[in-house]
């Protein structure tokens, strides 16, 4: 199953054009966000987001003491640095680096595992295979976080179960950086289609759930 999480403004950017992101969504929304991460196996973002925000993609809830996902980055040519907090903690939260490429000996030294897989177009790994591999390893439920190329990846293959959607009640405008790359549709029929499941608000924003239709 996998799982695609937007956390935009209203008119659907992640960050201003500066690349300013933190934070758009309230605390409450991103405590939901927690909560979604502790029920699946994995959660996944694309290299450009863990080298921008440097994340740590962990399970922070007050009281929680359960298994934290692990984390996997979409990186084809290796580029995550030995200091950034995913390499880091690699031995203590298992860390998956997919890429194109023969594994780096310093991602392997640090404790990653690195994941190799065919590439496609410039040199970006396929995502079917991807998910098959990730099956694999035994993580059958993965958390999309990002970027928005990641996540127009994803939607162009079909591969999109369900979505949550956390909506803040601000405009930044069409410099700001959408939350959904290109996805070269043509007409409406062929655009990725779900269905609205549940809408709720959470602190000041907008939670919305769909599944695929």
């Amino acid at each position: 199953m996998i799982t695609l999480k937007l956390a935009t403004s209203l008119d659907g950017r992640i960050a201003t054009a500066a690349g300013e992101s933190r934070w758009i969504t309230g605390e409450a929304a991103r405590e939901e966000v927690h909560r979604l991460r502790s029920r699946h196996d994995a959660v996944l973002v694309g290299v450009e987001t863990a080298l921008a925000d440097d994340p740590d993609l962990t399970v922070r809830l007050a009281g929680y003491n359960g298994p934290q996902p692990a984390r996997v980055v979409l990186d084809s040519r290796q580029r995550l640095k030995p200091e950034c907090r995913l390499v880091a903690t690699a031995r203590e939260i298992p860390t998956y680096v997919v890429s194109t490429t023969p594994p780096s000996q310093h991602l392997i030294e640090a404790g990653v595992k690195v994941l190799t897989v065919r590439a496609v177009g410039e040199d970006r790994p396929e995502l079917k295979g991807v998910v098959e591999t990730l099956v694999a390893e035994g993580l059958s439920s993965v958390f999309v976080e990002g970027g928005g190329q990641v996540a127009a990846s994803f939607l162009r293959c079909g591969l999109v179960d369900r979505l949550e959607w956390f909506r803040a009640p601000v405009v930044i405008g069409g410099e700001g950086r959408p939350a959904i790359g290109a996805l070269a549709v043509a007409a409406l029929a062929d655009a990725p289609h779900f269905r609205r499941v549940e809408v709720r608000q959470v602190g000041s924003d907008l939670w919305e759930r769909y599944a695929k239709a």
